[in-house]
């Protein structure tokens, strides 16, 4: 939901062309040709030449995704005392998609909407009922499963003569309680999410008996996709650039607001009009949700290429948004997609378990800033993955333009880990920040100038609420984000200066994920034994990690601590960063 343009019904894509979608929680989506809902799965058409080579098959070596059935071939289809494949996760998704919407397979009649039986449904959203009276609805320009778009224009109100887009949702798809919920959280969403130049501007909603009217601004430059088609296939890394800041700086905002896109993709943005360097806005929210900063979704949904791998397994949160965005590089900076095949449990397999490919051309000619940039965001650990607002900060992205960056959620909950930890822990992040280069804090140096120190250099607990006030949106009372940094609010704290905020804000993991980690790691371990280690008490250690009195501490915690002086080892410290607890300590 929430398009504003999209390609013509009456043009149809070539069949080998089309992205399969895996969406289970969108009720109404887009009414674009490739709107994020899952459509039935058809049997694979004889491959044409492609035309561009945004389509040419992924440069992943057949090797790196043995198990996936684009591999596979007419004459190797197994015979029947053979093992059957693994079962395909699209039939998963495909279920999901039809209990919560009430889908029809592809072969089946669709039922006659006179003919649904009577579910009992209250579809009153309570919107204005007034939407002819506003507005005359013009041409068709696009068409999804559950709705359609067309440009319309007001007739009265401050839109007086202005064109706008609007999404007509017929009631009579939405056939279950979820389908009708998802509705209103994409109207909810729209128009809480206010106010950023990169965001599709949402003015009214209306239903009558029979639809629900989504009124936005009409984007008339097109799709991102047609752009880097016009351009045979890629962009150069100057011109990516600009397209990839705008895409982090609204993912930025929405993430700081507690809302999850969960399907871009370069359908999902469109230029305001036809203009070389018009701005870039991202549309269509009808699989966005709200997130908790403290909790995981667990419904799949989203593009199949673009769909990242915790989204798979069912446990994801805002760094989600992140993969798909490091595709969109991917496939600009290059003009192929990293994880290709021919069917859904072939692009599966390979988000999954295959490699991007960095070393056919063009990325050996490409800098090694842009890779550096696209491998930290396709890393398949999410705790690894640069947020929007590390992005933003990367040495590709701000070397030539001037960047705007938001404050990052993370901080929150890293500093609420921190506060909770005990002196020992504390010491030993400390010793790490202190390894880290001018362009690794560069981005702590801003997230703290935006937390407003006073005049000493200080900031408080206060501080880090009346930050995020600043820039609060309706948003985030749904996704409990005031609620969330309350609770940090709340703990009993002193002041922090930039060096400890940097110590406190430091993520671990993102930290491993860098080449340069075992440097960092030896050179913090150096310090540490220099100023922070010293003779460790088992018993003290074992309260640090939540360990009872039943776990025979000696054996469990021997490689923690260096025999000859008690004092803890490079392992131990390692794990003591991580602020390791009984739960992740092998049972023996």
């Amino acid at each position: 939901m929430g398009l504003c343009h999209g390609k013509s019904a009456a043009v149809q894509e070539p069949a080998e062309e089309e992205e399969t979608q895996v969406a289970a929680g969108a009720a109404a989506p887009a009414a674009g040709g490739d709107d994020g809902v899952a459509s039935p799965a058809k049997a694979p058409p004889t491959p044409k030449q492609p035309k561009f080579s945004f389509y040419l098959p992924s440069p992943l070596p057949p090797s790196s995704y043995k198990g996936s059935p684009a591999n596979s071939s007419v004459a190797s289809t197994p015979a029947r005392k053979r093992p059957f494949p693994p079962p395909s996760p699209a039939k998963h998704i495909r279920a999901l998609l039809a209990r919560r919407h009430g889908s029809v397979k592809p072969n089946e009649a669709s039922i006659p909407e006179g003919a649904e039986p009577d579910l009992g449904l209250d579809k009153s959203f309570g919107y204005s009922k007034h939407f002819a009276a506003k507005y005359d609805l013009g041409r068709e320009v696009g068409r999804g499963h559950f709705g359609y778009t067309c440009a319309a224009k007001a007739k009265k109100g401050e839109l007086k003569g202005e064109d706008v887009a609007v999404k007509v949702i017929p009631k009579a798809k939405m056939t279950t309680a979820i389908a009708i919920e998802d509705v209103r959280r994409e109207v909810r969403i729209l128009s809480s999410l206010t106010g950023h130049s990169n965001l599709v501007q949402f003015y009214d909603a209306f239903e009558d008996e029979e639809n629900v009217y989504v009124v936005m601004e009409l984007l008339k430059g097109g799709e991102l996709l047609d752009r880097i088609l016009a351009r045979g296939g890629k962009y150069s890394e100057e011109d990516a650039k600009v397209v990839i800041h705008q895409i982090l700086s609204v993912a930025s905002f929405c993430h700081l607001q507690g809302v999850v896109h969960r399907d871009l993709k370069p359908e999902n943005f469109l230029f305001m009009t036809k203009d070389e360097n018009s701005a870039l806005k991202v549309i269509d929210f009808g699989l966005s949700d709200f997130v908790k900063p403290d909790e995981r979704l667990n419904d799949i949904v989203g593009s199949a290429y673009y769909v990242a791998p915790e989204v798979l397994h069912r446990s994801y949160g805002t760094e989600a948004d992140m993969w798909s965005i490091g595709v969109i590089a991917y496939i600009l900076l290059c003009g192929s997609r990293p994880f290709w095949a021919r069917t859904e449990s072939g692009i599966f397999r390979a988000v999954l378990k295959a490699d991007p490919n960095f070393d056919e051309i063009p990325w050996p000619t490409l800098s090694a800033e842009a890779k550096d940039f696209v491998r930290r965001l396709l890393n398949k650990d999410y705790r690894k993955r640069m947020t929007a607002a590390q992005a933003l900060c990367h040495p590709w992205i701000r070397g030539t333009q001037e960047v705007k960056i938001n404050l990052d959620m993370i901080i929150y909950r890293l500093m609420r880990a921190y506060i909770s930890s005990s002196s020992l822990r504390k010491s030993a992040l400390r010793a790490l920040a202190k390894t880290l280069t001018i362009d690794q804090l560069f981005y702590l140096k801003e997230q703290f100038t935006l937390l407003g120190p006073n005049k000493s250099g200080h900031i408080s607990l206060q501080n880090m609420k009346t930050a995020l006030m600043k820039n609060s949106s309706g948003a985030m009372n749904d996704s409990r984000v005031v609620d969330f940094v309350n609770s940090i609010c709340n703990i009993p704290y002193g002041k922090f200066d930039f060096e400890e905020f940097a110590a406190s804000a430091i993520s671990v993991y993102q930290m491993e994920g860098l080449e340069s980690w075992e440097q960092h790691a030896q050179q913090a371990y150096e310090l540490f034994d220099k100023e922070g280690n010293r003779p460790i008490v088992i018993e003290e250690l074992a309260s640090e990690l939540g360990l009872g009195p039943s776990v025979p501490l000696h054996v469990v915690l021997k490689d923690w601590i260096k025999h000859p002086d008690g004092k803890l080892s490079f392992l131990g410290f390692t794990k003591l960063l991580h602020g390791v607890s009984s739960r992740t300590i092998p049972k023996v």
